[in-house]
């Protein structure tokens, strides 16, 4: 509504957008979690988990409520409304819906488990799946990947045609992986106080930067405002937590990172700026298979910053330590995907 006004200011739309964005945050937070201490609508604690966790018990959740309607407000006030963008906007925002119903089940229901695994990944594949095939078929965007240093790899070549309308199948398949991976890989790392939000904001700072370089505004804007709405709610998730993100903002900020990465063709790279996340979801996928398997524990607890915390680092140290690494590893996809013109 208001991106014509700084339209030949960029730069400034993005800072503009995080700013907003952290600002609203930090502004309705407060109301949210009144709200939600007022409706007893609190977080539920596994029974497995470190004994330290327990007091988190009935802690105000799904505080991504707030996050996602900052996001909306600043880039429907201040981003240039393009197909990408809106395409970016409604998969986030139905990725959230289906994390908020699966934390309204867990309130509900008062257990640590919501959706069933099968339902959460019916809905997933379905946004992920809509998605790529917009992009594919309306965004322009190639059915290839880009692997670092090497040629780009088509996926493209088992395609089915039904008048303009394509199905890449082999890159459906790719990226569908990706960015349920992507969701659910967040989900999983968002288990200790400012851990979540922190690595997000790391990565859609990268993102932003990636995409600004693209030429792609409307996306970088877009990435801009989420990291501000992680700032605003580090304000409040900071330990000891005033309230958690929820699976409403987990699952949505994972899914923003994979289409992210889609739009601006660095679904690979994403997977080193998004490291961290990879490496949580590995550790449970790994404790897992090997239990099945042995019934021992390759990690004293998953996913790792579990791991962590029982070895006897204390929670804001794995916290801190965790961003530092989600940092390095921004950085390095950054700096890959930077010089990779240069080897090509």
């Amino acid at each position: 509504m208001l991106s014509h006004i700084y339209a030949a200011y960029p730069t400034f739309q993005v800072f503009l957008g995080f700013a907003l964005a952290a600002a609203i945050t930090m502004a309705l937070m407060p109301l949210w979690i009144k709200f939600l201490t007022r409706a007893h609508i609190g977080q539920q604690v596994r029974d497995d988990g470190p004994a330290t966790h327990l007091v988190k018990q009935g802690t105000p959740t799904m505080g991504g409520v707030i996050m996602l309607i900052a996001v909306l407000i600043t880039c429907v006030l201040f981003a240039r409304p393009t197909l990408a963008l809106w395409a970016l906007l409604v998969a986030t925002l139905l990725t959230g819906a289906l994390g908020l119903f699966d934390d309204a089940s867990k309130v509900i229901h008062e257990r640590s488990l919501g959706l069933t695994p099968a339902g959460k990944l019916v809905g997933q594949f379905v946004v992920s799946a809509a998605f790529v095939l917009v992009a594919v078929n309306y965004l322009g965007i190639a059915p290839t990947v880009q692997i670092p240093f090497l040629q780009p790899w088509d996926l493209g070549i088992l395609t089915t045609t039904i008048g303009d309308f394509q199905i890449p199948w082999l890159y459906l398949i790719f990226c569908c992986v990706l960015l349920m991976g992507m969701s659910n890989a967040t989900n999983l790392t968002d288990g200790l106080d400012g851990l979540a939000a922190g690595t997000v904001m790391v990565v859609m700072l990268v993102m932003a930067a990636i995409a600004y370089r693209s030429d792609i505004l409307p996306v970088s804007v877009f990435c801009a405002t989420v990291a501000g709405a992680c700032v605003g709610f580090l304000w409040f998730n900071a330990h000891p937590a005033d309230i958690f993100m929820g699976d409403t903002g987990s699952l949505a900020m994972g899914m923003v990172l994979g289409c992210a990465a889609i739009l601006t063709k660095t679904e690979v790279f994403s997977l080193i700026i998004g490291g961290l996340f990879v490496a949580e979801a590995l550790s449970v996928m790994i404790q897992v298979a090997y239990f099945k398997r042995t019934r021992r524990r390759v990690f004293l607890m998953a996913p790792l910053h579990h791991h962590f915390e029982k070895k006897g680092w204390s929670e804001t140290k794995v916290v801190i330590r965790f961003w530092i690494i989600s940092g390095v590893l921004a950085a390095l996809g950054f700096f890959l995907w930077f010089v990779q013109p240069a080897f090509m």
